[in-house]
């Protein structure tokens, strides 16, 4: 029996010493990916699109529980991890009510998404009371205002409140809404339980169906994240590629403008581009001749004519004078002959004057009075001049003496 339990001791040390043994190849782990939770916050579910100016109003009255408070809460938290939260993306701010009225936090104080959590998380409930219309008038009055962090409206970034109510206002809230709307609020209702589906209506934007939202219980508000992200995130339509541009594509705000590449410009439709031609008149600095490159140009000069160094203009003319003969400029300038000025006025060569058509010209004289033909005609005509004068002077004294 001893040596048994000695054996027994020594297979025990043994299988102590020994490494374990490698376990048997599995296939890979069937461990359930994590999912993210819905409006949770996640690298791809971050909104890039739309800088808003947003401000919650939350009925924070007695008739919501501590754990529907809390539940309101979380659902501010999820909507703000949908966000692109910055200085100049977008703001946050939070307003709770009851029969009062308290700016938790503004626009301006917090520009990142962990600091505006952290201060949700501190948001507690006031009494009793529901005094929605008396929240909106603050909103418009405390809350969007450039001194509280609202942007300037030249920036036209979308002022947005969400009143999230699960009860009937106890004051006149259809009036101080159309007021917040007429100013460019645009206002969304969440209405939870017990909340008045007229009242709520009363105080929405319109289209109301899509400004509108109930839900039985505060347990299933985080539903309405993602219909907000929906709604805060829509996708570019550039993006999409639904745009109809033929060319480039410029989202502006929830719209887009169709644009051209350099070199093209937008037709009528708004949508289509056609090439510029960049020799059109006024498109162009060449002196005579535009030569179209592609979306540029070149220039060039009539024959006779050469490209200056600037590659604009053109020096040189077109003329060889045959006798007798006058020649016109080169072909397209104007019908002008001879010389063209820079100024575009004409004038003529040496022996040449310019007609009084300002444009053609004739052969000026430079000879003497008389040719030497007409000199020698001229002194034939004065010999007889001078022949016949003798004769009559001689015929004269004939006659003066036959009378005496």
């Amino acid at each position: 029996m001893g040596r048994a339990l000695g054996i027994l001791r020594c297979c025990l040390a043994l299988a102590l010493a020994l490494p374990p043994l490698p376990a048997a190849p599995r296939g890979p782990a069937l461990r359930p990916r994590r999912q993210p939770r819905p409006g949770g916050r996640s690298a791809d579910t971050a909104c890039k699109n739309r800088p808003l100016d947003l401000l919650f109003i939350v009925d924070s009255s007695r008739s919501v529980r501590p754990e529907e408070f809390e539940k309101v809460k979380l659902f501010l938290s999820e909507m703000i991890d949908t966000l692109d939260v910055g200085e100049r993306t977008t703001r946050v701010a939070v307003v709770s009510y009851a029969s009062t009225v308290r700016v938790e936090f503004p626009l301006r104080t917090h520009f990142d998404r962990a600091s505006l959590k952290e201060a949700v998380s501190r948001i507690a409930p006031l009494s009793a009371g529901t005094m929605t219309g008396l929240a909106i008038q603050t909103a418009m009055e405390e809350v969007f205002t450039e001194e509280m962090g609202a942007r300037p409206a030249t920036f036209s970034i979308p002022r947005v409140v969400i009143v999230v109510t699960d009860g009937r206002p106890q004051d006149q809230v259809q009036g101080v809404a159309a007021s917040a709307r007429t100013a460019g609020i645009e206002i969304y209702a969440v209405g939870v339980g017990r909340a008045d589906v007229q009242s709520l209506r009363m105080m929405a934007s319109e289209p109301l169906d899509e400004h509108v939202f109930y839900v039985e219980t505060y347990g299933v508000i985080e539903k309405l994240t993602s219909r907000f992200r929906q709604t805060f995130c829509a996708v570019s339509v550039c993006a999409l590629g639904s745009h109809g541009c033929q060319q480039l594509c410029v989202s502006a705000g929830a719209s887009h403008l169709c644009d051209c590449y350099e070199g093209y410009t937008l037709n009528p439709d708004k949508r289509t581009c056609s090439a510029v031609d960049p020799c059109a008149p006024g498109r162009h600095e060449c002196d005579q001749i535009c030569v179209s490159n592609n979306s540029s140009y070149v220039c060039d000069c009539y024959e006779g004519y050469t490209l200056n160094p600037d590659k604009k203009t053109c020096s040189g003319f077109q003329f060889q004078e045959a006798p007798g003969q006058i020649s016109q400029g080169a072909p397209g300038t104007y019908g002008w002959y001879q010389v063209c000025v820079r100024s575009q006025t004409c004038d003529c060569y040496g022996d040449f004057i310019l007609n009084s058509d300002d444009k053609t010209c004739s052969r000026a004289i430079t000879s003497s009075l008389v040719t030497a033909e007409e000199s020698c005609k001229c002194e034939a005509i004065a010999a007889l001049q001078d022949s016949v004068t003798s004769r009559l002077e001689a015929l004269s004294t004939k006659y003066i003496l036959f009378l005496t």
